[in-house]
């Protein structure tokens, strides 16, 4: 799910343009855009606080199955979260799931893990190495 909540709905719809299709499905909630509060915690470990609000897509769907698949996504885009939603209820058929983990899932993981390679290694070029007075004085 975390993958899915990641990717856009072109590039959920893009996998899924030469694999696998998807099952039939039903709406029974949403997809609608509300807020959610964002917590943080100070030091990793401290007090808890409100950092702020984010806008949250959320999705739920039945298949002809029976079996219900939900989404929650960060933003406005519809289409992600029924998506999401769809193939959430769609992995846990076990008949479809290793079809879908190869053609969506695993594509859609790389894709991202390069994206953040790429994000690092830009980041890392920019990098400055700092030295304290104390060691530039010898000691």
């Amino acid at each position: 799910m975390a993958v899915l909540a990641r990717a856009s709905a072109g590039e959920i719809e893009a996998r899924l343009a030469d694999g696998p299709e998807l099952p039939p499905h039903v709406r029974l909630r949403g997809p609608e855009t509300g807020m959610v509060m964002v917590r943080g915690r100070a030091g990793g470990s401290g007090a808890p606080f409100n950092l702020g609000e984010m806008t949250v897509t959320r999705c739920a769907v039945r298949l002809e199955s029976g079996t219900i698949g939900h989404a929650y996504v960060a933003g406005t885009d519809v289409k992600q979260a029924e998506l999401a939603a769809v193939l959430d209820a769609a992995l846990q058929d076990g008949g479809r799931q290793a079809g879908l983990q190869q053609a969506v899932i695993a594509p859609l993981a790389a894709l991202q893990a390069a994206r953040r390679a790429d994000e690092a290694a830009k980041a890392a070029a920019t990098s400055v190495e700092f030295f304290t007075m104390a060691t530039m004085r010898g000691g």
